[in-house]
């Protein structure tokens, strides 16, 4: 990916792999689970013309350390705003896929005097219903079966790509994209990684953190909400539901899209989510209006 070199910066210890391009207001992307900065490949490049991008590499993910062993929302959206102010950005857009817009919305409560607009794509964090797959990565003995599997599925995976090229086809980007972080999971570090990041967010009976108690919160903040209406890993209820939820937020629902709309329809992607920073304004933090919210919920 010609738009984005990977950079390396060393934070409480350990070392953060991101990359950044262009330049003008930022947008930190923030990648799903198994995931890395590369999930974003599609839309660097046309996102950079106007804005700073910025794509991480959640710890234990790609070529980024492992954590100090807390995996839980707070530390990884603790980490994404030490970054951006170890690399000299003071606000930006969060624009999360996955585990990533749960990370986002995260971020945005615990620091919303530098969040400025919240992009929610594929979002976990809002309602239970996962893939039966994460459900049972779950559960106790997963690491053996994993450990066991993700290496052949690499061979596996690639033969299956070979096969589908042959004939003409090639596997749907969502597919690709999710058999080859789990291919990545052949690695001790990065299998220990997802576990704890997993199990962190996701039970055997689905997810087990649900943001809805404090989606009122984001009232003032500009959000956009962008599903693949095929989404197998995530309903699109999920983002219908948030959207009702979420005054004045806006929802765009792609069809014949799976779980990762940026790699799968990135021209749509990026159409849309310059139109949202176009017309929409940086959120402005206040302490008072904060604090109304809060008193306002209570009182309800």
């Amino acid at each position: 990916m010609n738009a984005m070199e990977p950079k390396t910066v060393t934070l409480h210890g350990r070392a953060v792999t991101y990359a950044e391009a262009g330049s003008g207001p930022v947008l930190l992307l923030i990648h799903g689970i198994a995931g890395t900065y590369e999930n974003w490949q599609a839309v660097v490049e046309p996102l950079a013309r106007g804005h700073t991008v910025v794509a991480p590499d959640l710890p234990g993910h790609g070529t980024s350390a492992p954590g100090g062993g807390d995996y839980s929302l707070g530390a990884l959206a603790a980490g994404l705003r030490d970054l951006l102010i170890a690399l000299g950005h003071e606000r930006a857009t969060l624009v999360g896929h996955s585990l990533g817009g749960g990370i986002a919305m995260q971020f945005a409560y615990q620091f919303p005097e530098i969040t400025e607009r919240l992009v929610l794509v594929s979002s976990g964090g809002l309602g239970p219903e996962v893939s039966p797959v994460l459900r049972a990565a779950a559960l106790p003995g997963a690491d053996l079966f994993i450990a066991a599997t993700a290496g052949p599925g690499r061979i596996v995976g690639s033969a299956l790509a070979r096969g589908l090229a042959a004939v003409g086809l090639r596997p749907n980007a969502d597919v690709a994209e999710i058999a080859r972080g789990y291919a990545s999971l052949a690695d001790p570090n990065r299998r220990a990684a997802f576990l704890a990041t997993l199990r962190a967010v996701v039970g055997t009976g689905g997810q087990r953190v649900h943001a809805g108690d404090r989606l009122y919160l984001a009232e003032g903040i500009p959000v956009l909400i962008i599903w693949g209406k095929r989404d197998s890993m995530i309903p699109v209820h999920h983002g219908e539901h948030a959207h009702q939820a979420i005054p004045g937020s806006r929802l765009e629902i792609f069809d014949g899209v799976g779980h990762l709309p940026q790699l799968e329809a990135p021209g749509r992607f990026v159409a849309v989510l310059e139109r949202f920073l176009a017309e929409t304004e940086p959120a402005q933090w206040d302490t008072k209006q904060w604090r109304a919210r809060l008193t306002a919920a209570s009182e309800g």
